[in-house]
């Protein structure tokens, strides 16, 4: 990794949906549409966040869906000429806060077998592969790996003995 970009890192509203649908044709072969991610904006399980650069222009974009203490890490994009630069990091950084402030039992998410940059800066991240989704990708067909971060916060169980509230 180059030296660390910096980004101002904001929850996307609907001013940022032209860019980051603009993001999604150059990064990705079957694109999220623009109707996709307004219909984001009104998910309450779903929070998008934007990277931002020093002119106000989306650098990348990640996305999380929460359902009870588990976390999906749905989307992340990085336009290419800010690759490598921290900003992928920078935005995982903030769903792992998340998390741990409030208590996911996990995050989890799915990458493509051949994007080993991605698979290494998740790693990196404590992310520990799970298990593979054979041809879950098209255009071009391929395997996912399924990644997943698990949080430990130090509560005992009944089988350990103790009386399993963490007190």
């Amino acid at each position: 990794m180059r030296q660390a970009m910096h980004v101002r890192v904001v929850p996307m509203t609907a001013d940022h949906q032209d860019e980051i649908a603009e993001l999604e044709r150059i990064c990705f072969p079957d694109p999220w549409s623009r109707n996709m991610l307004a219909e984001e904006l009104d998910n309450a399980l779903s929070a998008f966040l934007v990277a931002l650069d020093d002119a106000g222009r989306v650098a990348g974009y990640a996305g999380l869906q929460v359902v009870l203490d588990e976390g999906t890490i749905t989307n992340i994009a990085v336009r290419p000429e800010y690759r490598r630069q921290g900003v992928a990091h920078q935005l995982l950084d903030v769903f792992l806060n998340f998390a741990r402030g409030n208590r996911l039992a996990f995050l989890t998410l799915e990458v493509r077998a051949s994007n080993y940059g991605a698979i290494a800066l998740y790693g990196e991240l404590g992310f520990r592969s799970v298990g593979r989704r054979k041809n879950y990708y098209e255009h071009p067909r391929e395997d996912a790996i399924i990644m997943t971060k698990e949080f430990d916060y130090g509560t005992e169980t009944a089988e350990s003995g103790a009386a399993g509230d963490g007190v």
